[in-house]
């Protein structure tokens, strides 16, 4: 099986299913594991050699996209004829090293699979992940739930899972955003979404407590201005924009409830405003990266332009 693609916690998972589904099947399975880019002449063959009890066996391989010439040449080879009741594993996190392996495989040496673990960088990609651990389930999931947890923890997918995970564990009812609230609420009040969706809708006072309360929990300035920076773009891309929600969520790579939130978010805006708001957001990202002496104002500043909808004064 080789397990491309740079999220590795998709990797993780495959691989870890993979080895559970083994083992479910036969306890007596041995796990060996070979790191591709320390990989020394004769590791594969002697892993693979049939065992006196016969056992199955699972060999796990990471690094690939750094494997030593050995492990590209010998691998080639074994896969010309590999052994029976042996599973190979095979993680390439991305590039070009290895790649006649990686054109081997999808050619079809050694009958495997391939199983890709793309980075999921859209919203709605990690919408569909978080939705999909609830289908899984058999459980149901209200459109509201799912931002609240994606916009919770959208910088780390195992943490998503996790929280899904949770609320698949412990609540009982259908799953509504009030319920991620109830959970997360510490999470999910003081995040950087939340501050920049009271700015755009003008809540000055609203959006500077929020502030204040999220860097007091340790939140990072610069994820909240990459907040502001994201839903600043999309209301750039919707504005003056004609058409249905499906057709512009095609056409920008949104998805139909971004572009609605949009457009409700643009009430009130004017273009002049929106530009100056956004030329505001890269001196904000210059200054929380170290252009200036005091990040914390340069947030309260971006805050209170963004609440004025641009108006510098």
């Amino acid at each position: 099986m080789l397990v491309s693609g740079p999220e590795q916690f998709l990797a993780d998972r495959a691989v870890r299913q993979l080895r559970d589904q083994l083992a479910a099947e036969d306890p007596s399975l041995e796990v060996n594991d070979l790191e591709a880019d320390h990989y020394g002449p004769g590791e594969l063959i002697t892993l693979a050699s049939p065992s006196l009890f016969a056992e199955p066996r699972l060999i796990r391989v990471s690094a690939v996209e750094k494997c030593t010439d050995a492990f590209l040449t010998e691998t080639l080879e074994y896969l010309q004829a590999p052994a029976d009741d042996t599973y190979l594993v095979l993680r390439h996190g991305g590039g070009v090293r290895g790649k006649k392996l990686l054109d081997a495989l999808r050619g079809g040496l050694g009958d495997g699979i391939e199983v890709v673990c793309a980075e999921l960088k859209k919203d709605t990609e990690k919408l569909d992940f978080a939705a999909a651990e609830f289908a899984a389930e058999g459980r149901r999931v209200t459109a509201g739930a799912l931002r609240a947890l994606v916009q919770a923890f959208q910088d780390d997918l195992s943490e998503l899972a996790s929280a899904c995970q949770q609320l698949l564990s412990d609540a009982s009812a259908e799953i509504t955003e009030e319920t991620v609230e109830k959970y997360y609420s510490g999470r999910v009040e003081t995040n950087a979404f939340k501050v920049a969706d009271a700015a755009i809708a003008g809540r000055q006072g609203e959006a500077l407590i929020l502030l204040r309360h999220a860097l007091s929990s340790g939140a990072d300035p610069v994820p909240i201005v990459a907040a502001f920076a994201m839903k600043l773009r999309v209301m750039a891309k919707i504005s003056g924009a004609r058409g249905g929600s499906g057709q512009l969520a095609s056409q920008f790579g949104l998805a139909p409830w971004q572009v609605d939130r949009a457009r409700r978010d643009l009430g009130g805006w004017n273009d002049e405003g929106l530009g100056n708001a956004i030329d505001l957001l890269a001196t904000t990202d210059a200054a929380v990266k170290g252009a200036e002496r005091d990040p914390v104002y340069a947030l309260e500043r971006m805050v209170t332009v963004v609440s004025r909808r641009g108006a510098l004064r």
